[in-house]
């Protein structure tokens, strides 16, 4: 392989390891609400805090252009925050529910009215 081809394949690892930071970056934001419910159990909400700061120690497990273990560990931290909320019955699915409710809707009938 030569030279163009590895820039090329950097280039790609670099916009995929972009993407799944945009993607976790969304969800973290959205988790906001759920780190302000009162729902929701500490040690997911210490678990969140905790992935996030791991995220930007220096301190790795792998070094830092390898980002594998911070993505699994933010992945993880929102993973177990949002069972945590589906349990206790908060969340996004909830908010779904309650507006639907609001505006009428038939919850039986998917989608419906």
């Amino acid at each position: 392989m030569d030279t163009k081809g590895w820039l090329i394949l950097a280039a790609v690892v670099v916009l995929l390891t972009m993407g799944i930071a945009a993607v976790l970056l969304v969800r973290v934001l959205r988790a906001r609400k759920l780190l302000l419910d009162a729902g929701i159990p500490l040690r997911n909400k210490a678990l969140v805090w905790a992935a996030a700061i791991y995220t930007v120690s220096p301190v790795d497990l792998l070094p830092d252009p390898v980002y594998l273990d911070d993505i699994g560990f933010l992945m993880l931290a929102l993973h177990s925050l949002h069972v945590a909320a589906r349990t206790a019955g908060t969340g996004v699915t909830g908010a779904r529910t309650a507006h639907k409710e609001a505006r009428g809707g038939n919850l039986s009938v998917p989608g419906g009215h």
